[in-house]
């Protein structure tokens, strides 16, 4: 089976420097790797509505490079510094990314995250043809 990595042009540096690829297909699935809130500049937002909407504005880079829409994800993991403080105000902000048929999601509390100030670091599994 043949993958293929999808990487962005804004996120081109990033994956380099991390030797990362920001998803990569494989079958019919896409794989996003984890994303956190950095804004285009790479600074932290110390608002946590921004860091989220940064986040969820990235993942729909990547999947919009691969043709596809949050429509297409099936799978959503949320790794949070602080979730209680802020599950709420989170998941406001992903509701408008993600409609019905929501996609399953898992959210995590961690201890850390790579990024030093992020809350939140998300994952996604789309599928590259979302009717089969």
């Amino acid at each position: 089976m043949a993958i293929r990595a999808i990487t962005p042009e804004e996120a081109r540096a990033s994956a380099e420097q991390l030797k990362l690829s920001p998803a990569i297909i494989s079958g019919n699935h896409v794989f996003l790797s984890g994303v956190t809130g950095s804004d285009a500049q790479g600074g932290m937002a110390e608002d946590p509505e921004a860091q989220f909407r940064n986040a969820f504005d990235k993942i729909g880079g990547v999947l919009g490079k691969a043709g596809l829409t949050f429509a297409a994800v099936v799978e959503m993991t949320s790794y949070h510094i602080g979730l209680r403080g802020h599950f709420d105000l989170f998941n406001k902000v992903r509701l408008d990314y993600v409609k019905a048929p929501y996609p399953a999601w898992t959210a995590v509390e961690v201890a850390g995250l790579r990024r030093e100030g992020a809350l939140v670091e998300i994952r996604v599994i789309a599928a590259s043809d979302p009717d089969n």
